[in-house]
């Protein structure tokens, strides 16, 4: 569904990813895990064509986003995509109602009925009819990232980005994300992509976690492959040491 093939990116002297291949299956959850600064933010925004690579290319489906030579090129791909932030971004001035229909208000092709109907139709899939004329202010934290959640699935994307979806939150706060991860996975059968590093909680959403290292991919596997490997940045990583071959800025 996704692939990134020998993917350089750097900002002056910093090189961030140095050759990054990884290939995301349709249907599946990739998490891309590894220390702060070592680029995991920058593919997502790669992925999404926020950024372009030095060199490598980016496959949506098979339409390639670095090689697009435009917006409206780029638009077009990003069409497949929806994104959950870290902090579900949601417009503090927009009713819930509001938040959740602005993609389909930004997009040609759909009548004042249409959006209305979608909007109903996805405010009650994710039982946030109670709330649909309350200001993100007036809800939860973790009603927030429901919202946010159904604002990325009402355009139908096949790819979900989710960006530090656990970043902040409390343990409860935090399982309730991940339980909705799994929900909407099991109703809307998405091709999933996490960036984390809230480790071993993230592996429950994964079938498969790649690790950024010094701009390479050091291991890609399954969570329960991953845990098991005898890399001690692995280990030292899984188990938050100081001491071992990473070390921290």
């Amino acid at each position: 569904m996704i692939s990134i093939r020998n993917v350089h990116k750097r900002f002056g002297d910093q090189v961030v990813l140095d050759g990054v291949s990884i290939e995301i299956l349709p249907g599946q959850t990739t998490t891309i895990v590894g220390p702060s600064g070592v680029g995991k933010s920058v593919l997502l925004k790669l992925i999404m064509g926020i950024l372009e690579p030095e060199q490598g290319e980016i496959l949506v489906g098979d339409k390639n986003i670095t090689a697009a030579s435009n917006e409206a090129e780029r638009n077009s791909i990003r069409q497949d995509l929806g994104v959950l932030f870290q902090s579900a971004a949601l417009f503090d001035s927009l009713t819930v109602y509001q938040n959740i229909a602005f993609p389909l208000q930004q997009r040609c092709g759909h009548s004042a009925d249409e959006i209305h109907d979608k909007t109903r139709k996805i405010i009650t899939e994710m039982n946030l009819a109670p709330y649909s004329n309350s200001y993100p202010e007036e809800i939860s934290i973790g009603l927030r990232k429901r919202v946010g959640m159904a604002r990325a699935l009402i355009t139908e994307p096949k790819v979900l980005l989710f960006d530090e979806p656990n970043t902040g939150l409390d343990p409860l706060v935090g399982q309730e994300v991940y339980d909705l991860i799994d929900e909407c996975k099991k109703e809307w059968h998405f091709t999933g992509v996490v960036i984390s590093h809230e480790l071993p909680e993230v592996f429950q959403v994964s079938d498969i976690v790649v690790m950024l290292l010094g701009g390479k991919v050091i291991i890609e596997a399954s969570p329960d492959d991953f845990r098991n490997s005898p890399m001690p940045e692995v280990q030292q990583f899984l188990h938050g040491r100081v001491d071992g071959p990473i070390h921290i800025q």
